[in-house]
């Protein structure tokens, strides 16, 4: 028995000098109001609930420290039985009118002395760990990073109902979470959005605002965000096809 101690001592002591201390806030604070009334989070994927899967990810990432969830204040006692089961969720706090005071109010419950902080979308269960992994190597470096996925589709820009504009494809990408950041820039960050009034879509976008560059990194085509019951489907055959020798 004392070996086996000596053994895990050794190994906690390793993982903490081989990467920066990092928490992930997960946002599970959405309305869902495009999944026909069920709550996705909450939805079965291969027999659990979407926002287990999400969770069992980052609880066993090594380079996860701790985790926080954000969830709508109404639905805090059922996303915190969800959250039970998994060792590393700290807190369950509740999210804000926006995402960006949701992103807030869970960064503000992050463990003083974190360097980092990986904010990701509760209904994207399917992300590899090794999207995680490069994410926060990657922010450890230069401070900001996202996955992120070339655009397939020829994007066209409508102001007028008519085609203004057609950009070029091979310049575009669509990011991803988790999207790690420095904790101090992405409170300063966030803090600067809300003084000015942005309106923003992602984290990404609020320390853009800032002047500041954000690295892109691998992401995965089986990282979807459930957002709509057929992006449900397609996640429950991503899972069958992984379990599948």
């Amino acid at each position: 028995m004392q070996l086996a101690d000596t053994i895990r001592k050794a190994r906690q002591v390793k993982n903490k000098l081989s990467h920066p201390s990092c928490a992930a806030v997960i946002v599970a604070a959405g309305s869902s109001t495009r999944m026909g009334g069920t709550d996705k989070l909450l939805a079965e994927l291969g027999g659990l609930p979407v926002l287990s899967r999400t969770l069992r990810v980052f609880d066993d990432h090594e380079m996860i420290d701790t985790i926080i969830v954000v969830a709508r204040e109404d639905q805090m006692p059922k996303i915190s039985r969800v959250c039970s089961p998994y060792r590393k969720v700290l807190l369950v706090v509740p999210g804000g009118s926006s995402r960006q005071e949701s992103v807030m109010h869970g960064l503000k419950a992050v463990p003083e002395g974190t360097e980092l902080v990986a904010v990701h979308d509760g209904a994207r269960p399917l992300v590899p760990p090794e999207v995680i992994t490069k994410a926060i190597l990657k922010a450890a470096k230069f401070g900001a990073a996202t996955p992120a996925i070339p655009v397939k589709d020829t994007i066209k820009v409508s102001k007028t109902g008519g085609v203004d504009e057609t950009p070029d494809r091979s310049t575009l990408f669509a990011v991803q979470t988790p999207q790690v950041f420095d904790t101090a820039l992405l409170l300063g960050a966030l803090q600067n959005a809300k003084q000015k009034g942005l309106t923003l879509t992602d984290d990404c976008s609020a320390v853009e605002a800032l002047g500041m560059t954000v690295l892109l990194t691998d992401g995965s085509e089986e990282n979807i965000k459930i957002t709509t019951p057929l992006d449900l489907d397609i996640a429950a055959l991503i899972l069958k096809r992984r379990q599948t020798p």
